[in-house]
Order: structure tokens, then C-alpha cells, then sequence
């Protein structure tokens, strides 16, 4: 099995996690977050929507590599520093309920497919991280699902 399909198997079982979560979006803890479980789960759905069609629509001859420090700390750690970046807007929930969060996710697990059928050049663009071919994308998704994961069992735990 090879990294990228390891990755994408990981990242099916984050969404996974992402939707048994749902039952509980109106949840919140302001110790924790100032935001809902339920802004929480939308905004990993919306990254995730986001980054797949920026890699369908890309083209792989644009892809140049370029050293980030930031990318290569967080990617070394596999993890995301709390309270040091803000979602870009166009990843920003507006409204979402249970319903619309268990129709976003049948969205996500159909979208998750599309890698295997990318090439591993086609990539996106990160705000901080650059450009992010393929393979780095699904790690980047499994990080940073993983940390909002983190957020939500915090938010949840001290309920």
C-alpha cells in the first residue's frame, strides 16, 4: 500500500470521526473555542470541499516547490499550534444544522475518492504553506482535521 493511499485511508477515518460528532453541533465550551462542535465539523468539511477542487482544477506544470518553514514545522510536529492562524473566509461557516452537516459529509467521503484519480503534481495553494502537491495535501487535510478533531473532543469532554 503506498504512502498517499495510507493517507487517504487515515483521512476517510478522521471524516468518519468528523461525523459521529455531529449528533452533538450545537455544543459549545468559550474555555475552549468561541465557536460550536457543529462550526467546527463544517469548517473541516468546507476545507476539505475547498482543497479538492483547487487540486482537480489545477494544472500539474504550475507546480513549482518552494521551502516553508512554517509547512516543514508543522508537517515535522503533525500538528497545528492553537490560536495561531484564523480560517480564510471562504472556509468560514455561515449557517449549517445536523442535517446539512450529514449531506456535507457524503460530499467530503465522495470528493476523498477524487485523489486517486489526480496526478501527484496537481496540487494548491496554501496561505501559509505554498503550494502543495497531492501528497502533501492529504497530510496537510489529515493534520489539520485532526486538530479541529482535537477541539471538538476538548469542547465536548467538558460538557
Amino acid at each position: 500500500m503506498s504512502s498517499i493511499s495510507i493517507k487517504m485511508n487515515q483521512l476517510q477515518q478522521i471524516v468518519q470521526e468528523l461525523e459521529i460528532h455531529i449528533i452533538k453541533f450545537e455544543i459549545s465550551n468559550p474555555a475552549v473555542s468561541s465557536s460550536t462542535v457543529g462550526w467546527q465539523i463544517e469548517h473541516c468539511l468546507l476545507t476539505i470541499n475547498r482543497i479538492v477542487d483547487a487540486i482537480l482544477n489545477s494544472n500539474p506544470k504550475d507546480y513549482k516547490w518552494k521551502f516553508s518553514l512554517s509547512k516543514f514545522i508543522v508537517f515535522t510536529l503533525s500538528k497545528i499550534p492553537r490560536g495561531r492562524a484564523k480560517a480564510p473566509k471562504v472556509v468560514q461557516p455561515k449557517t449549517y444544522d445536523m442535517e446539512s452537516l450529514q449531506k456535507h459529509v457524503l460530499i467530503v467521503k465522495e470528493k476523498i475518492i477524487l485523489f486517486d484519480k489526480m496526478s501527484s503534481y496537481q496540487f494548491f495553494e496554501h496561505p501559509y504553506f505554498g503550494k502543495l502537491k497531492k501528497k502533501d495535501a492529504i497530510q496537510f487535510l489529515c493534520i489539520h482535521t485532526k486538530h479541529h478533531l482535537n477541539i471538538i473532543r476538548d469542547i465536548v469532554k467538558q460538557e
